[in-house]
């Protein structure tokens, strides 16, 4: 039995960088204040989309070359 567990741990990165980075796009500067006006939300967001889209893109490839007739592992 071949569980790769990147697909739906990059999937919950894929949703929390997506609600950070709404929230730090459509909330209040003021907030960001005692951050000294850093978007702190926004720009951890954007890299857990990306370390999520990542690790989706890694797992999916993964599966589907298991799958694919004809490949040869090494």
């Amino acid at each position: 039995m071949n569980i790769d567990i990147r697909t739906p741990i990059g999937w919950m990165f894929v949703v929390l960088g997506i609600l950070l980075t709404l929230y730090g796009a459509i909330s209040d500067p003021a907030l960001y204040d005692r951050s000294l006006g850093v978007n702190v939300n926004l720009w951890w967001g954007v890299p857990l989309l990306a370390f999520g889209v990542t690790f989706v893109f890694f797992g999916r490839r993964a599966a589907r070359m298991r799958c694919e007739p004809g490949t040869t592992r090494a």
